[in-house]
């Protein structure tokens, strides 16, 4: 870590029209079939980067969360279409089900993650990677058990979140693969507080994207990503049971293989909602600061803010995010 303390970037509570960015569009796919076979579907435009031994990069939740991604779907796509493959996950900073690899296990089996192995990644202790060009890390302390996977495929229940605004792909290995003793709090904590919490706003955003490029450079052109868009809470499904209830509308699944444009492409779905259908989430994201993300992930490098968005349903018809959204219905439980 930098021995000067950096000064964190601004605007994260300011949302960026796509006519306002700049540069080069990546492809990022879009299905309204929310089904275990709409994730096939989807998933099979992106993942023939991925060879060798491949982790699949999951929120399993606490016990008995109530909107993680259904597990009959993840089923579904890792016996069809990843066989050998691992869910890998770490344990918490925070004591719950989740904290030791022992509680971990025990929530697991409580949830249904026992159709393929799951891989707790720092039951036996981490790994540092490296971060480059960030300013508040140099490397990151990730779950040791990471560096045995060939690649990765990230599969993310896109929702709200306490700290981080919203929890996207990069939320999702950036704290995901984060190890829970030390990773975890590199990114939560400043040194010597006695606030475990007290990183927020701005500064949070960057250091998880941070640990989220560590990721990514570490596996190169063997990651991709998918956004599932139901049930989406303002909570993260770390609060299981207390998660505040879902009051946004489901829109679909998305996938990319730019991990910037694919969580961008997320946000610009809710913006493009109803005022009474978005308020809840955009509130949440905008109160955190949480679209500091997608800004400093385009500082880092780590993708494009710019995408052709493609409806697989249609014949990969170009779609723009206020059509793809236009026919949502208020969520009904």
């Amino acid at each position: 870590m930098s021995n000067q303390k950096p000064m964190p970037g601004t605007g994260g509570d300011r949302y960026l029209p796509y006519d306002r960015r700049t540069g080069p569009e990546s492809d990022v796919y879009f299905t309204r079939d929310l089904s275990a076979e709409g994730l096939r579907r989807i998933f099979a435009r992106v993942g023939g980067c991925l060879t060798g031994r491949i982790g699949v990069k999951l929120h399993t939740g606490e016990p008995h969360g109530p909107n993680i991604i259904p597990r009959p779907w993840v089923r579904a796509l890792v016996e069809n279409d990843l066989p050998g493959a691992a869910i890998v996950e770490t344990n918490t900073y925070y004591e719950g089900g989740r904290y030791t690899t022992e509680d971990h296990r025990e929530t697991l089996k409580t949830n249904g993650w026992t159709f393929c192995p799951v891989d707790i990644l720092d039951a036996d202790g981490v790994a540092a990677l490296p971060v480059a060009g960030g300013k508040w890390f140099t490397e990151m302390h990730m779950g040791k058990n990471l560096l045995q996977y060939d690649s990765l495929f990230v599969l993310t229940h896109f929702k709200g979140h306490a700290k981080g605004g919203f929890g996207g792909s990069a939320k999702n290995i950036g704290i995901g693969c984060a190890d829970g003793r030390i990773g975890k709090k590199e990114i939560h904590t400043t040194p010597g507080s006695s606030d475990m919490w007290d990183i927020s706003d701005e500064e949070f955003m960057e250091r998880m994207m941070e640990s989220a490029k560590a990721v990514t450079d570490h596996f190169g052109q063997h990651i991709c990503y998918v956004n599932v868009m139901r049930n989406m809470s303002v909570s993260c499904d770390c609060e299981g049971t207390a998660a505040a209830p879902v009051v946004t509308p489901n829109v679909g699944i998305l996938a990319s293989r730019d991990i910037l444009a694919i969580d961008q492409a997320s946000v610009d779905l809710v913006y493009a909602m109803q005022e009474a259908d978005r308020h809840a989430l955009v509130e949440r994201i905008e109160s955190r600061h949480g679209l500091r993300q997608l800004t400093y992930m385009k500082e880092l490098a780590m993708g494009n803010d710019r995408y052709r968005l493609l409806d697989i349903d249609n014949g990969d018809a170009p779609l723009r995010p206020e059509d793809a959204v236009r026919d949502v219905r208020p969520f009904a439980g």
